[in-house]
Formats: structure tokens, sequence, C-alpha cells
């Protein structure tokens, strides 16, 4: 078995053990009328009606994992995601809407929309379900008033490209929109929730995950203009942003729930898979294929580029022949006009110094199959890659400036295409040693 084809298969490995099929009915399971989510009881006979909100790239694969469990109970359901399947197990109780990723757009809107009008037909004799996932931010949008689309679009841009990472982000989104930081819990009030969480964000924090629609928000707006304010440096940002996020500082838009406000007093959260869940999957995966494997770090952050760089001096350590894997989710700050992602881009910092290791291999890998607005999750770089891609008068360095990863790796036939995989738990890097 060659070396592209054992990665190959390690990734199809990974991404298998953070799918909804294997993490729902590992956490989740019906006895009678008995709901058990891991050591928490509900007894679904005794709910007027319960509802099931999906919001995410791994909505579907949530509410269908879900729905075969608890299937005869279910009143009512919407699930809110980028790519919809041509086939799905959903019956007709269930609306299945698209949203726009990476920045929001109309659809994004009408879910926000649907997605709130389910919530507020909850009333205190019901159960609602949140099942939420990576994306969410951006597939359900319902910017405050004064904040129009088109300037929320422009801003969500700008923020995408000037480096800023999910934290400080998701801080921001949640004080501009009326869905996100706790509001979507509010909605649904006073009914009994439940929310699933699959983790996109380094470490889980689980308010910054789809910028935390149902849980409370340990941000405020003072937080978000002091991330505005730093931003702003290099960047400029619509007037009605900072103006928002000032008039929510002076206390003239209400501050997003708290731990202890009454909207959570009947909720419960619960982190069902993250990127740790994938990296250790990843190792045991290796570690049958016959490698030594050694899960490094979860929790890999940075300029991608500047990773990528380093990176490979980790062979100068790891000496023993085997599979070495990291973890995380880095940033990209955008000054080119080229087409690229966070993985293609650690991937293209990489090429010139894995020039010096003969024999090793680097691999990307966005566990949702899409870096970015591409159709690659990242590439393959070997010893080899730096010489193919001079022969072709490729300089590594003048698509690095360009941030245009994709058509460099494309040239020199290294990217890796698994597709939409439907989850999402960030990216992992791996460093193969033969």
């Amino acid at each position: 078995m060659d070396l592209k084809t054992i990665i190959r298969e390690l990734a199809d490995v990974t991404i298998a053990s953070v799918m909804p099929d294997v993490f729902i009915p590992g956490q989740i399971s019906l006895n009678g009328s008995k709901l058990m989510i891991r050591d928490r009881s509900y007894d679904l006979d005794t709910y007027r009606c319960i509802y099931v909100i999906a919001v995410g790239k791994a909505a579907v694969g949530m509410a269908e994992a879900l729905d075969r469990i608890i299937h005869p109970y279910v009143t009512e359901g919407v699930v809110l995601t980028k790519h919809i399947p041509e086939k799905h197990s959903l019956d007709e109780r269930y609306r299945i809407l698209p949203g726009n990723h990476p920045v929001p757009g109309n659809e994004s809107v009408t879910g926000a929309k649907t997605v709130l009008g389910l919530a507020d037909k909850a009333g205190a004799e019901d159960l609602v379900l949140f099942l939420i996932s990576g994306g969410g931010s951006s597939l359900m949008t319902l910017p405050l008033d004064g904040i129009d689309l088109d300037t929320f679009r422009q801003f969500s841009n700008s923020i995408l490209s000037s480096g800023a990472d999910i934290n400080e982000f998701n801080i921001l989104r949640k004080h501009l929109d009326g869905i996100k930081g706790g509001r979507l819990a509010a909605h649904a009030a006073p009914a009994e929730q439940v929310t699933i969480i699959l983790s996109d964000v380094v470490g889980d924090p689980l308010d910054i995950i789809a910028s935390g629609p149902t849980v409370p928000d340990l941000s405020t707006y003072r937080d978000a203009l002091k991330i505005l304010d730093r931003y702003s440096v290099h960047n400029v940002f619509p007037e009605v942003i900072r103006d928002t996020l000032v008039r929510g500082m002076e206390g003239k838009i209400p501050e997003t729930p708290k731990s202890g406000s009454p909207v959570f007093a009947k909720s419960n959260i619960f982190l069902a898979a993250s990127n740790r869940t994938a990296a250790f999957a990843a190792a045991a995966a290796a570690e049958k294929l016959g490698f030594h494997a050694q899960v490094l770090n979860t929790r890999l952050t940075g300029e991608a580029s500047a990773v990528g760089k380093l990176l490979p001096s980790f062979f100068s350590e790891l000496q023993a022949p085997g599979v070495y894997i990291f973890g995380g989710e880095t940033t990209v700050h955008v000054s080119g006009n080229g087409f690229g992602g966070r993985n293609l881009e650690l991937a293209l910092g990489a090429v010139r110094p894995m020039a010096e290791w003969p024999g090793c291999m680097l691999v990307t890998l966005a566990t949702d199959g899409e870096d970015g607005p591409t159709d690659a999750a990242g590439a393959f770089v070997t010893s080899d890659t730096l010489s193919m891609a001079l022969k072709l008068g490729c300089s590594p360095e003048v698509y690095l400036r360009n941030n245009d990863a994709y058509h460099f790796f494309e040239n020199v036939d290294s990217l890796l295409r698994p597709g939409p995989t439907g989850t999402n738990v960030c990216d992992l890097t791996f460093l193969v040693r033969m």
C-alpha cells in the first residue's frame, strides 16, 4: 500500500469516527419512553410536543441519527444546513432548508426566521432538542435591526480576510445577530431544552461553536467592541457595525443572555464529539495499519502559512517512523486575490521546508471536506513537491503572496478531495515518516 493510499484510508476512518450515525447512538438511547442522554433521562410521554431544530454542516446527519431513535415522538423539525443530500431518511415533519456558507445570504436569513418560528411555538409543556454543529454561524443569520444583509455580508467578508480567529469572529457575530449568543434559547423558553453539540472550535468553547445560539454567552458588547477596534487598525468596517456595538455597550440594546438567566433554567447542554475524537480515532487507525501513532496537539492555531513552515521541523524530533497528528484550526490573513483555504495555505507554507525530508509526508485535512470556498479538504506535501512545482514554473512563495494555494496544488496534482463529509470538527494535519 503506497503512502497516499494509506493517508486516504486514515482520512476515511477519521471522518467516520465523527459522523452523526456513530456519535449520536453512542451517547443517546431510548428505553421505552425514556430518552437517555448519557446520565440524564427524559420521559418523552410527559411532553405535549417534541421539536427538533438542527443547524450546521452536520445538521442532516444529526437529525437523521436522532430521528432513528425517537421517531414516533417527534412533532415537528427544522433542519438548516449547507448541503442537502439527494437522499435522506427524514419525513414530511421536517423542513430541510439550505443556508449560505461561509458568508451569510438570503437563505441564511430565511433559515433563521424558520428556526425562530418553530422555537416560538414551544411552551412550558414541550421539549426542544437542538442539534448544533459547525458552520451554523453563517448558515443561520438574522442581523439586528439597523444592519441590512448586504452590510452584514460586507462585514463578514472583511473579518474573514482580516486574520481574526473564530473566537473573535463569533463574539462579534453574537452581538450583531438576533439569533446567536443564547438568543435562540430565549425564544424556546420556557420549554425544556436539550442541546447536543458537535464542536468545530479549538478547545470546544460551547458558547463559540456556531456562535452559541442556545448557550449562555460569556462575552459582552464591550468585548465585541474591543475586538472590532483591534482589527479596525488595518480594515475598514461599515460604520453601522461599530455604532451597533456602542449602543449595546451603552445598554440601548439588550445584552445576550448569560449563565443564571431564566432562559436556561430548563436547559442541558452536551458536547457529543470534537476534534480530539477525530485525532485519536486517526491514531488508532494508524496503529491498526502497523504504524506507531501519536497525537501531539489538538490546539494548533496561528497563521496558516507560518504554521506550515514550522511543522516540518518536528521531523528532527520525531525520528521514529510513524504517523504524528495535530488537530486545531489556523487562520489566514488574505492580501491576494487567489483561491484557497487555511488547510491548503498551511500545506503551501510547508512545501519548501518539506524538501529537506525525503521519505516523509505532510497532509492537511478539513474534516468537513471543504477547505474554505474550495472543493478540496487539503493537500499532500512530500520532499518532491517543491521540485515538481519548480519544473512547472510554480514558485510556492508567489502563490502564497497571492493566497492561491488551491491552484498551486492543483498544478502538482496533490489536492485531497473527499467531498462534503456531513460532519465538521476543525482540521487535522498528519506528519508521516516512513
